[in-house]
């Protein structure tokens, strides 16, 4: 009964942001906030929906998959978000109207003149 409840739990959680996520990827103003939006918020309600499942379906087999998958998601997700909004950047995506200001200034890291870089 409070494994089930437990499981409830944690797979409504896990829909919660995904689903929020989902919202995200809509209604935020440029590429870099839909990023961040589903890198974070998928990533977790992933882990919590398949944390859930493990309730759900307890055994050796099941926890090293989940276990597994919980590790991969986690380690995956926020890596992948990084370099699609990195790559969103040097393609030229344009930021949001409320950005105040662009801390990278086209300093991306590539090759050519060093000293536009700021030596800090």
């Amino acid at each position: 009964m409070i494994r089930t409840l437990a499981a409830s739990t944690l797979l409504l959680l896990g829909t919660a942001l995904i689903a929020t996520s989902a919202v995200g990827l809509i209604r935020l103003p440029d590429v870099y906030h839909r990023m961040n939006s589903v890198a974070k918020a998928a990533s977790l309600g992933v882990s919590c929906v398949l944390l859930g499942v493990l309730l759900l379906i307890p055994g050796w087999r099941t926890a090293v998959v989940v276990l597994a998958a919980v590790g991969l998601q986690l380690f995956t997700a926020p890596i992948g978000g990084y370099a699609l909004a990195r790559a969103a950047y040097r393609a030229g995506a344009p930021l949001a109207p409320i950005t105040r200001y662009d801390e990278l200034g086209g300093r991306t890291g590539e090759g050519g003149d060093e000293s536009a870089r700021d030596p800090v």
